[in-house]
């Protein structure tokens, strides 16, 4: 197979343009090429009066592949990729999965793939359950704190964009990918530079990947927490269960703890037992607003609205003079701000999207860098403490019914509380209150903030502007603990556990944080042919 890149392919291109492309490309006729697909295809929008795609096509020619790919300056020989299993022997005792987000189900996919037979533990429930539990906070305030956006089949990326785009290289991102794509997602994620799934389809996608583990002999254990591990001389022997039936004792010699970024009680539990951890630099704020047809128009000028280019998203980060960084994260096109609070009593938000990314707002979380010196403590869980407290401030802020505290833009920016809206409606549920945010945030997080907004619309025209809302608060991007392990990915105090994913401080997103989850089953599979 030929690898072909650099290939610019027009907004209406069809399966016969592709070849043509590869041919032109190639220097032979058609009919030399057996078949042309997609390895992936971006926007190049650098020139808003001429938009197109740059693609990289996969070729196979009817012969001679190597000789006539050498002759072409963008062209590789490349072989088809395939995820190789490690050799392993049957484990005495089925490993333990611990949380069943991104990390624990591709840790749960691979060990069920080797016949492991995996016992995955979710203090949340099954997907269809926790959908029901989602939509009566969203629309009535009734907050289950075991089910919820945070807690629950699939994780909490089951209930965002669903983005799939990482900066992790690793070869593993195929096989997450062929496997998302093989149980429900889109095909086209196999290709576009920048894949998502959408909320929608990604529930379908979890609940058909569960199938396939419980298929191969893997156990779910739903509304179900981690309570105590056993250990015995620094190496784990058992998992000590809370569920519906009480408590439980799993004997097991292999702990994946695939934990989320707010399993709280969690990491309280670890620290109780001695578990290595540290404080680690997190970010917070707030998720901003803006119409989705001004962020389409100036990202693609007048090709704003073709089809093919569908709805426009950014990233964006600046450095402030002071040294912090402040910058948008999990940016959803055509998308909602969605309640995402798993305590009572504290606020929260964050991001969601469905497949056809067709809402009228797009919506970012606009982050502050934070670092342990901020947290106004040594203790472990400070970074927790903090989290809590400014999540405390917007609830009550908010009128303490889990309305959010809202600004517009313009009112942010003169240090004036809003008290309407302009062309952006604030897009949460269950509702808003237009305040001031400084009631809520600190002083150092509102004032880079302000300081962001100002800077990023340089480069995005718009990003500033007085109609755009931002709602509070957005304190939950990522783990503010590290659970710390070595090289072999087992906890540095205790054999047999292996801490991974987004809780444990090691990913930051779905597709970083499955690829860590497949690490950490290898692991396992490999050591079943280490000595003893």
């Amino acid at each position: 197979m030929i690898r072909l890149n650099d290939i610019r392919l027009p907004l209406d291109y069809t399966e016969e343009s592709l070849r043509k492309a590869a041919a032109l490309q190639l220097r032979l006729p058609a009919d030399a090429i057996r078949c042309v697909s997609l390895y992936k295809r971006s926007i190049d929008a650098r020139k808003k009066d001429r938009i197109c795609f740059l693609a990289s096509l996969d070729v196979k020619l009817h012969q001679n592949e190597k000789g006539i790919a050498s002759k072409c300056r963008n062209a590789t020989v490349m072989e088809e990729y395939f995820y190789s299993l490690p050799s392993c022997r049957k484990l005495d005792k089925r490993p333990v999965i611990i949380g069943s987000g991104p990390c624990g189900l591709f840790a749960g996919l691979i060990l069920a793939q080797a016949g492991q037979c995996p016992i995955l533990v979710e203090r949340g429930r099954d997907v269809d359950r926790r959908t029901a539990d989602v939509a009566a906070f969203r629309t009535g305030g009734i907050l289950n704190t075991s089910s919820n956006i945070q807690f629950g089949e699939g994780g909490a990326g089951t209930f965002s964009d669903g983005k799939l785009n990482t900066g992790t290289k690793d070869s593993r991102i195929r096989k997450v990918l062929l496997e998302f794509a093989a149980h429900g997602a889109p095909e086209e994620i196999l290709y576009l530079a920048k894949p998502h799934i959408g909320t929608d389809k990604l529930k379908q996608t979890v609940r058909n990947l569960r199938k396939t583990i419980t298929r191969l002999g893997g156990t779910y254990l739903f509304e179900t927490t981690l309570s105590g591990l056993r250990i015995k001389d620094g190496t784990i022997t058992g998992a000590e269960l809370t569920g519906p039936e009480g408590k439980t004792l799993l004997e097991t010699e292999h702990v994946i703890l695939a934990v989320g970024h707010s399993a709280r009680d969690t990491f309280v539990m670890l620290q109780q037992q001695r578990i290595a951890m540290e404080q680690k630099p997190f970010a917070m704020g707030v998720r901003i607003e803006h119409l989705q047809e001004a962020i389409n128009r100036s990202q693609y000028g007048s090709f704003a609205g073709h089809p093919a280019l569908g709805a426009a998203d950014y990233k964006l980060a600046v450095h402030l003079p002071d040294g912090r960084g402040v910058f948008t994260f999990c940016m959803c096109p055509g998308g909602t701000v969605v309640a995402a609070a798993s305590e009572e009593g504290q606020l929260v938000t964050n991001g969601m999207s469905e497949f056809a990314r067709n809402q009228r707002n797009a919506n970012a979380a606009l982050l502050v860098s934070i670092t342990p010196e901020d947290f106004g403590s040594s203790d472990l869980l400070a970074g927790v403490n903090l989290q809590r407290q400014w999540e405390r401030a917007a609830y009550r802020l908010g009128g303490e019914n889990y309305h959010a505290p809202v600004q517009r833009v313009c009112d942010f920016l003169q240090h004036r509380p809003s008290s309407s809206f302009g062309a952006v409606l604030p897009s949460y549920t269950p509702g808003v209150t237009p305040t001031d945010l400084d009631r809520c945030l600190p002083s150092f997080m509102t004032d880079a903030l302000r300081a962001g907004i100002v800077r990023m619309d340089r480069r995005l025209h718009g990003f500033a502007d007085g109609d755009a809302v931002l709602t509070a608060v957005e304190s939950r991007s990522s783990s503010p603990v590290r659970i710390l392990r070595d090289a072999s990915m087992q906890s540095v105090s205790c054999r047999g556990l292996f801490p991974c994913g987004e809780g444990a401080g090691y990913a930051g997103g779905i597709m970083s944080a499955a690829v860590d989850g497949i690490k950490a089953a290898e692991q396992i599979l490999l050591s079943t042919l280490r000595p003893v």
